[in-house]
């Protein structure tokens, strides 16, 4: 029994690396806080939100990138309506583009940008949030791989 059992444990430690819990940030924009799963990885930022039938209310998904540059979101499998402020290095929001779920249109920052905030549809408008507000708590943030 001994001998299956322990060609068995480094898989079972790999599942339970695998099913670690996401990184999430508390972030605030003026008075209204979030709190935002990090996408800092690569593959992290290739999946984002896809395939989630649910947000909870004042939730989001922040996706750090290596560098600043004009990236694009788009909506490929995420089954959510989203509204998506592209955020300099500054924590300054550049532009706001609100997106419809399972769409591939492209939604660009205006000019260059180190990270992009995802939330529910709506949560900036309701908020009378705008370009040029400040995200704080950024700076916690892990560093992009």
């Amino acid at each position: 029994m001994r001998k299956l059992f322990l060609p068995c444990l480094p898989l079972l430690l790999l599942a339970h690396v695998a099913r670690a819990e996401p990184v999430a940030l508390d972030l605030a924009v003026g008075m209204y806080r979030i709190r935002a799963e990090v996408a800092h990885t690569q593959a992290s930022r290739m999946t984002g939100l896809m395939h989630r039938t649910e947000m909870a209310a004042d939730s989001g998904m922040l996706f750090v990138f290596p560098q600043p540059q004009k990236y694009c979101m788009w909506m490929r499998n995420t089954l959510i309506p989203l509204s998506v402020a592209f955020v300099d290095d500054k924590g300054v929001i550049i532009n706001i583009a609100d997106m419809s779920p399972q769409s591939d249109d492209s939604h660009c920052a205006a000019r260059a940008v180190r990270y992009a905030l995802e939330t529910n549809a709506g949560w900036f408008a309701a908020r009378k949030l705008r370009a040029g507000a400040r995200i704080t708590g950024l700076d916690r943030a892990p560093a992009p791989d």
